[in-house]
């Protein structure tokens, strides 16, 4: 008897569905994309509708092979591609490849046995109104793409690369690298008085708000002293005191941009890898005697919808676990934006009653942290708001009003699970509220004075962009898809245009020069309301309110115009390295900064009569090789993919390598090994041996990126991370710190956007009043 035959995405969907469905069906998987344009030429028949050339890819060629094969003897064909555009142009594309005459499109936000034997029951046809919208935003990119790029190797340098969102994306950043070059610090002051009652031991800060009725502002020391003279000798007592109940609500359940921003801030993740993991979560895992199942709803999403029985299952879980006062009055819905497929759901676990702390033993690496984020921010997400009683007290000292601000919680509600995270390190007036507890006070009562305190401040620059709040910025500005942003973020850096430094993204001289180049000559593509507004249009396609040809149309005529005029006008731009005062060992011209695909390194200034080449001053570690008979230095190094890593410099010759930063002092008792320094999140958390083969240090944790096959590590390291190869041969191009000289010496700070409340220089100055 033929089988149905139900073609996914990925191997490791097929394993999961096998475990609910049996022998009753084949399951296979296209490996993603079947076909696509071609890399070679444009693809695109401008002159005729934008008529895209398809091509199978040329790695699928096995595979359709299979699935024909498979599909020929199926009596149903179902196509289970992802929910969402991607997945339904994927699903368009094996139809055409396999000449299915009824396909079958079914979805499901979950890879559980419910979801999918009800997406069974419902099959649909092919949605082309996403596939039009697919189509058209990949064309959309492949015009700007294969038009600008070539033009930007011409006029700028070689293997660069432009793109409708990435473009846009790298403005953002060198736009707010400016605003802090141009940002001038402002003074002001604050005066703090640190009171207590008389009956006792109870002090509390209070902040001057008001003098002679109107709002005080201290924006020099003289000011500061004349506000200190007239409170000589005043008289503090409670002028009013007013309590209020605050509540505050959770949060929604995740969304594909929310979720990047908050394993972000809280796991230190990039957007890859938290997309990677989530995928892997999704797809499905191995839970023993249940087989494979997917742990979390589709990743991919805008929607904050949940369906009423992951709902209905929550209500019940959280009244067991945590008690009824812990439900809202009605259960909790959220507005999702705009643009949202409510077809779709939020990202949440696939059934609530999977612990965390039980699903732990069945995960591994990076999976229990990212999956108990998304356990507790849904099930925090239907619980009940927490409750504060605050209190606000106005303070009257002579001709000057202070006030104190405080709470105390009375019902924790939500935050018993989960709080959210935030970019801002500095807490709001509100928080800091929430924050403080003030004693009993009442009306007229008089306070004690301990000290006047007065602060200066200044106020600081806006913060550069983290991935979190790029991701946000971008969102909120309605640029490009969630499910985007981490491949763009990665491009961005592989690129050259900017680096991830300490977490925050700094603009390297290429990003400035291209960026400005860009905007120059095609103002449209790099204008943030056009590129908004571009994805609004995509939705209508999808909607089928907008036609995806006439779309492309009004596109690439002022764009065709843009280029004509820029490919004459546009002047070629040299990117001058950075000059040292190093010499060449060689030749005794002075080296210059270069950077290369594994980051910095110094280069003679002669090349190419001089090729030597060495590492920056920051590579090297003081720390030499611990191998026997080895002469090299320990260098900090990149591998491809950015990750720092600890290897000597006479590789290959030499294969010594650790991820943790060898300590120049500290040995390792047993084998004399330097020890190795673990940082996470820019904080050393313990040491470790850096030889592999020492007793002490089990082999997974020091796996050699060199030697290891399953290890992200470097490719061959001489041409770029400066080991000493003289004769291998550098490629100039942005240096790491070439974006630095052009700072005004203004550094800030990774917290707030010009404002006060804490600033880049703060001094305080106590005034002490005897007790009365």
């Amino acid at each position: 008897m033929a089988k149905s035959l139900i073609i996914v995405e990925s191997p490791a969907k097929t394993k999961t569905l096998k475990t609910f469905l049996g022998d009753r069906f084949d399951v296979r998987a296209s490996m993603g994309h079947v076909r696509d344009l071609p890399k070679s030429q444009l693809g695109v028949d401008v002159e005729h509708g934008f008529q895209p050339k398809y091509i199978s890819l040329r790695d699928r060629k096995e595979t359709l092979k299979d699935l024909k094969s498979a599909a020929s003897r199926a009596d149903e064909v179902y196509l289970a591609s992802d929910p969402d555009r991607e997945g339904e142009a994927i699903a368009w594309h094996l139809a055409e490849e396999l000449q299915l005459k009824d396909p079958k499109r079914i979805e499901f936000n979950e890879i559980t046995q419910q979801a999918v034997q009800n997406a069974l029951q419902h099959p649909r046809s092919i949605d082309y109104n996403r596939v039009n919208a697919q189509q058209a935003r990949r064309i959309l990119d492949r015009l700007v793409g294969y038009k600008l790029s070539p033009l930007l190797w011409k006029k700028v340098k070689g293997r660069l690369s432009a793109g409708r969102v990435q473009s846009v994306a790298v403005r953002l950043i060198c736009d707010r690298e400016r605003e802090i070059q141009a940002f001038v610090p402002v003074e002001y002051w604050t005066i703090t008085a640190r009171l207590n009652p008389h009956d006792v031991e109870r002090p509390f800060e209070a902040r001057l708000i008001e003098r002679r009725g109107e709002k005080v502002e201290l924006p020099n020391e003289e000011s500061v002293n004349d506000v200190l003279k007239a409170l000589e000798g005043a008289e503090y007592r409670v002028l009013s005191v007013k309590k209020r109940q605050r509540q505050k609500n959770p949060a929604p359940p995740f969304i594909t941009s929310t979720l990047q921003q908050e394993a972000a801030r809280k796991l230190g993740f990039s957007a890859k890898r938290t997309m990677t993991v989530a995928q892997q979560l999704y797809e499905g895992i191995d839970l023993g005697k249940e087989g494979s199942v997917g742990l979390i709803t589709y990743m991919r999403t805008d929607s904050t919808r949940i369906a009423n029985e992951a709902q209905e299952a929550a209500v019940a879980f959280i009244e067991k676990q945590y008690g009824k006062e812990y439900l809202p009055e009605k259960p909790r819905t959220y507005k999702s934006g705009k643009a949202a497929q409510e077809a779709h759901e939020a990202i949440r676990p696939t059934s609530v009653f999977r612990t965390p702390d039980e699903m732990k033993p069945v995960l591994s690496n990076d999976q229990p942290r990212h999956y108990t984020l998304i356990w507790q921010r849904f099930v925090a997400s239907q619980m009940a708001p927490a409750r504060f009683d605050v209190t606000t007290v106005d303070i009257q000292a002579g001709e000057c009003l202070f006030r104190a601000s405080g709470s105390v919680m009375r019902f924790a509600g939500y935050t018993a699970v989960y709080t959210e995270g935030k970019d801002d390190p500095t807490a709001t007036p509100e928080e800091e509220e929430l924050r403080n507890q003030l004693p009993d006070l009442s009306e007229g009562e008089l306070l004690r004075l301990i000290e006047l305190l007065s602060r200066q401040h200044f106020t600081e620059p806006p913060p550069r962009f983290s991935e979190a709040t790029l991701v946000k910025t971008l969102e909120e500005l309605g640029i490009g898809r969630p499910s985007t942003y981490a491949s763009i973020m990665g491009t961005i850096q592989e690129r050259g245009y900017a680096n991830l430094e300490e977490k925050r993204f700094h603009p390297t001289e290429l990003g400035f020069v291209v960026t400005d180049q860009l905007v120059k000559f095609f103002p449209q593509i790099m204008n943030v309301e056009f590129t908004a507004d571009v994805e609004h249009k995509l939705d209508d396609v999808e909607e089928g309110e907008e036609n995806w040809v006439q779309l492309l149309e009004a596109f690439y005529g002022p764009f065709e115009d843009q280029l004509e005029e820029a490919s004459e006008k546009m002047e070629r731009v040299k990117i001058e390295p950075v000059m040292t005062d190093i010499p060449c060992p060689d030749c005794g011209r002075m080296m210059v900064e270069r950077s290369g695909r594994f980051g910095p390194f110094l280069g003679c200034s002669g090349f190419p009569e001089c090729r030597h080449i060495m590492p920056t001053p920051s590579q090297k570690l003081d720390v030499f090789c611990p191998k026997p008979d080895c002469p090299g230095e320990i260098l900090e190094k990149r591998s491809k993919k950015g990750r720092v890593f600890y290897g000597c410099n006479q590789y290959p010759n030499c294969d010594f390598v650790s991820w943790n930063r060898p300590s120049q002092i500290e040995k390792c008792e047993t084998c004399g090994y330097p020890m190795g320094e673990k940082v996470w999140r820019g904080r050393v958390t313990g040491k470790e041996c850096t030889n592999r083969e020492c007793p002490t240090v089990q082999a997974k944790t020091f796996a050699n990126p060199l030697t290891d096959p399953d290890t992200e590590g470097p490719e061959v390291e001489g041409k770029a991370n400066g080991n000493g190869a003289s004769k291998a041969k550098p490629k100039a191009a942005a240096s790491k710190t070439a974006a630095k000289t052009r700072a005004t010496g203004s550094k800030a700070k990774a917290s707030g956007t010009a404002k006060s409340g804490g600033g880049a220089k703060t001094t305080t100055r106590k005034t002490k009043t005897p007790s009365s």
